[in-house]
């Protein structure tokens, strides 16, 4: 209950205002038939930019971070990063003043310097502007993710964006401009692809336990009854809807598709050795959705644009499927799916976690077993533990433990977030690029295109715009050597226990609080005790 409870006040406080503009149907797409085929007309690559397909940028010993959005994701996010050495906190935002504030306390608990307060409808702009940033981490409501990222990127800034991290196409297709022209990261913030058992099966479907991958399904089904009254309101919505079902109601599609998708996208090696090619989408009627409507405003609602239930069906170049669910309407037990079928293998995550493989399969990977085993059935316990075991991520094998003792949806926010400053740290591409944004995120506006045309085939974009093939080997999570990465940890080691340091010398918080009351000449020493200080962190 207390669980329960803590959600839904993070509901309520949501980090920025809602506005009605992007909905999942560009204003700017054009598209036209082809042979009874929706074809999108994609914009070609401006003149003198280039691909940011596996974008390694210099080491950046002290990763600096601002955050933007400090509600049910940004505020744990900023909890997070105190516990990644070689990272320093330096701003924080939020539409409410005070949640910014109130984000402080996880700094000042390991005694690192306190950071800039930035707030109002625009404040994340001066928090973009600031030179002493590497970072911006956003975590603002849906609507604000990509006002927010754009203005980051034409700052110069590497951003990660939490889900859906583009509502539509030509947010799409503006980030990646972007992130091309400026040659900078934009990673989404995709959690579910840290879960233990995704990335253990990952691990065991790149060697070749399952064989050919040659269907995949995922989903996000997750009733949301509890907190439709919880998400914030905007004051100039008439109904009073709140903006998540408000969302729902007027934008069609799997408006929230990247946990299912992210995961077997990456199984699948998704413009890393194959392509998506055509997508088809139904949904049902809209039962639950309407009631939500007429329960809030007492009046009959007569149009509700999504389904209570969505399907999208998309096929590779390679003859592969994806099959991707969105319900947040029905009551159902929490579901993902996640189903990898492999020409020599089989595995399920929910409602049990499961793998299925012949005895013979099962050896010539390398596990022995005297249980009795078959097609036909799941493997027993002590199989299913050898197999696990000798496949188990060497990510989860370097972050898992500290992963279950920091948390975030059981730690694999964590090992999102440690990644992220691992690859940034050791020069590295990062595991999540902005084609696989656009990829995630999109399939809301073609899941639109093709209901409202009788469920037609979409053609699905090229993002990378003719680079799908340039990676020969499939997905792969990039690792420095050993060798630089001790010296890299030692590094960041150092780094933080700089930041400490400083705090303790120029007496950070005791100075920081005195500018709450304090005259100007406070606020002077504060400023100059902590350029005193960053000089000792450098």
């Amino acid at each position: 209950m207390k669980k329960l409870q803590s959600i839904l006040l993070a509901l309520a406080f949501m980090a920025l205002p809602f506005s009605a503009d992007a909905q999942s149907l560009s204003p700017s797409t054009k598209w036209h038939w082809n042979e009874g085929t929706i074809v999108i007309d994609n914009p070609v690559r401006p003149a003198g930019q280039k691909s940011v397909l596996q974008l390694a940028l210099p080491k950046m010993e002290l990763v600096r971070v601002g955050f933007v959005g400090l509600g049910m994701r940004g505020e744990p996010a900023v909890e997070r990063y105190t516990e990644i050495y070689g990272t320093q906190i330096v701003a924080l935002c939020d539409f409410v003043p005070e949640r910014a504030e109130n984000c402080q306390k996880y700094l000042r608990k390991k005694n690192l310097p306190p950071a800039a307060i930035y707030s109002g409808e625009f404040g994340y702009k001066a928090l973009c502007e600031r030179p002493d940033i590497d970072l911006v981490y956003v975590a603002a409501d849906w609507e604000h993710h990509f006002p927010i990222a754009k203005y980051a990127l034409e700052q110069g800034k590497n951003v990660a964006i939490e889900v859906p991290s583009a509502m539509n196409l030509e947010q799409c297709w503006e980030l990646i401009n972007l992130a091309e022209a400026k040659q900078l990261h934009c990673m989404i913030l995709e959690n579910c692809c840290y879960d233990w058992y995704e990335m253990t099966a990952l691990n065991m479907a790149q060697q070749g336990v399952f064989g050919e991958v040659i269907r995949a399904a995922g989903a996000y089904i997750h009733t949301l009854e509890p907190f439709w009254d919880i998400y914030w309101k905007n004051p100039t919505e008439k109904e009073q809807l709140g903006w998540r079902l408000y969302y729902n109601r007027h934008s069609r599609g799997d408006i929230y598709a990247t946990h299912g998708m992210g995961p077997v996208a990456q199984v699948m090696n998704i413009h890393r050795g194959d392509q998506i090619k055509t997508l088809v989408a139904m949904d049902t009627k809209s039962v639950i959705g309407k009631e939500l409507v007429e329960q809030r405003t007492g009046k009959p609602c007569e149009e509700f644009r999504n389904g209570d239930q969505t399907t999208t069906l998309m096929r590779t170049a390679n003859g592969h499927v994806i099959e991707i669910e969105h319900n947040t309407m029905t009551p159902q037990p929490y579901n993902r799916i996640h189903t990898l079928t492999g020409t020599k293998g089989y595995a399920t995550k929910y409602p049990v976690e499961h793998y299925s493989l012949s005895k013979e399969q099962l050896n010539a990977v390398g596990v022995q077993s005297d249980e009795r085993i078959s097609y036909h059935d799941f493997l027993p316990e002590k199989a299913h533990k050898a197999l696990e075991d000798k496949y188990r991520h060497p990510i989860l094998v370097k972050f898992g433990e500290k992963a279950l003792e920091v948390g975030g949806h059981g730690g694999m926010d964590y090992i999102m977030d440690s990644r992220l400053v691992y690859c940034l740290q050791n020069g590295l591409p990062l595991d999540m690029d902005v084609y696989d944004l656009a990829e995630w995120s999109c399939l809301a506006e073609l899941g639109s295109l093709s209901m409202d045309h009788n469920c037609a085939a979409v053609e699905f974009p090229d993002f990378t715009r003719g680079h799908c093939f340039d990676i020969k080997d499939g997905f792969r999570h990039a690792f420095a050597p050993v060798a630089e990465e001790v010296k890299t940890e030692a590094r960041a080691k150092a780094l933080t226990q700089a930041q400490v340091d400083a705090t303790k010398k120029f007496d950070l918080w005791t100075l920081y609080d005195a500018t709450k009351t304090g005259t100007d000449k406070v606020r002077k020493a504060f400023d100059k005790a902590m350029t005193k200080a960053q000089a000792l962190i450098k």
